[in-house]
């Protein structure tokens, strides 16, 4: 019986660390590229590739990019510093939520579309499909770099051509 109920025990156990490993995994994913006003990208869609340069300054340069409704951008993502950096798409309260989380689990690694994570040294890069006009932000969310103002905004203009109305044919007789 005490064999039973061990096994039982061990078994529930891990089920629910599962269970809390599976919820904080989906969480993070979804915190970011279904927030970021668009999806990933495809390689052959790419338009124009934007560098982007992160320093232990804590800055990333440019910090500011405008992108056109439904565009497809390469952000090739330079990291000129000492120290490992990030480059997250997301919505702001998205961001600083995981900024959060990140104080307490500073060994979380990113792996979704929306984000690359680049070592001193290297280049990372992230495809992004705009598709919705507005304000997407971006931020490194390693921890203390966002509280640093490691930060920076898309804004993403125009609509797209199709969804435009056709004023000339609306007034013909």
């Amino acid at each position: 019986m005490t064999s039973i109920r061990s096994t039982r025990a061990t078994l529930l156990s891990a089920l629910m660390l599962a269970c809390a490993a599976a919820f904080a995994g989906g969480d993070h994913g979804d915190a970011y590229a279904g927030n970021a006003a668009g999806e990933p990208g495809k390689a052959a869609q790419v338009s124009r590739t934007v560098g982007i340069d992160m320093t232990d300054a804590m800055r990333f340069s440019p910090a500011g990019i405008t992108a056109k409704h439904g565009e497809t951008i390469r952000f090739v993502v330079k990291n000129s510093g000492q120290v490992k950096h990030e480059l997250v798409l997301g919505a702001e309260s998205a961001l600083q939520e995981h900024a959060e989380l990140m104080k307490k689990n500073p060994e979380m690694e990113h792996d979704d579309p929306g984000m690359v994570t680049v070592l001193p040294g290297k280049t990372g890069e992230v495809i992004w499909r705009f598709t919705q006009s507005g304000k997407v932000n971006f931020a490194c969310l390693q921890p203390g770099h966002y509280d640093a103002g490691m930060k920076g905004l898309v804004t993403v203009v125009g609509a797209a051509a199709a969804s435009k109305p056709d004023d000339h044919a609306s007034h013909r007789h």
